[in-house]
């Protein structure tokens, strides 16, 4: 598991008057909708040529990201009823 920190250092969405200090940040905070990201990274974890690193080449890492991701989605049109 990795603790990321958050870009607005907990700050988002607070207001405080001038020259009030600035409430304390926690250390640990769940960093919105990263489920997606994780849930993709499994479906491309599935494709046999993406889950070990084969490639040479970035550039063919990424054309194989996106053909995965390709076949995912003509699948699931291909499926889903009309």
């Amino acid at each position: 598991m990795q603790v990321v920190q958050r870009r607005d250092g907990g700050f988002r969405s607070t207001w405080a008057k001038a020259g009030t200090p600035h409430p304390a940040v926690p250390l640990f905070t769940v960093v919105p909708r990263r489920w997606v990201v994780e849930r993709t990274f499994a479906w491309l974890g599935r494709c046999r040529r993406l889950s070990k690193d084969y490639e040479y080449l970035h550039v063919c890492s990424e054309n194989a990201i996106y053909l995965t991701m390709a076949m995912l989605l003509v699948r699931r049109l291909a499926r889903s009823p009309r």
